[in-house]
């Protein structure tokens, strides 16, 4: 997927883009590399610092529009987080910057609640949950930051989409899973790593 270097322009272009929005200017113009074209699904996610509170976290889930496009609509989007406030200026130097880069979304078919369990792997799955109008995702760095187990994680996914616990065993309920490519800031404006976790 991504290099180290374009993770690094992908974080660079979604900072100058929440800068953007928040001072109401239009999109800046960029010179992104061609990898950039490429369609993907991809989340922006703001943490504050140093205290490492969620701020915001809002994406495109499936590869329907090309990296960059979905970098933007995603920046400019997580700045209107329905559940946080609008984001500020102010709070541009007090936020972390993460990037996750997404996998075309795989359908998980085995029925049985052991073998849907056997397919997810903590540390490297992120999971989608649909059932009728409710959906709900959550990205793979989330169970290894809540230090949930495969079960649990399916449980919470569930419960983002709206649904019971156990929505997940219902032969209704769709359940997809994904990898990601994460990008993060060390600190705000600091450099940036891959995130990458022991796979369970």
């Amino acid at each position: 997927m991504l290099s180290i270097k374009q993770g690094e322009i992908a974080i660079k272009f979604v900072r100058t883009i929440l800068s953007s929005t928040v001072k109401n200017e239009g999109v800046p113009k960029d010179n992104l590399p061609s990898i950039f074209d490429d369609n993907y699904g991809v989340f922006t996610t703001l943490h504050t610092y140093p205290s490492h509170q969620l701020r915001g976290c809002i994406g495109i889930p499936e590869p329907v529009m090309s990296l960059k496009k979905a970098l933007v609509e995603s920046a400019q989007s997580v700045s209107h987080d329905p559940r946080f406030p609008v984001l500020q200026d102010h709070e541009l130097e007090g936020i972390i910057v993460e990037v996750t880069v997404l996998t075309k979304p795989e359908r998980i078919n085995e029925k049985k609640p052991a073998n849907i369990l056997e397919e997810i792997k903590v540390g490297r799955d992120g999971l989608i949950i649909e059932q009728g109008y409710f959906k709900g995702l959550l990205l793979p760095q989330v169970p290894i930051e809540q230090n949930w187990d495969k079960k649990t994680f399916v449980e919470h996914t569930c419960l983002k989409a709206g649904l019971s616990v156990d929505a997940w065993k219902e032969e209704k309920t769709t359940i997809k899973k994904f990898t990601g490519q994460i990008f993060t800031e060390e600190k705000p404006f600091g450099s940036v790593q891959e995130k990458t976790f022991d796979e369970s």
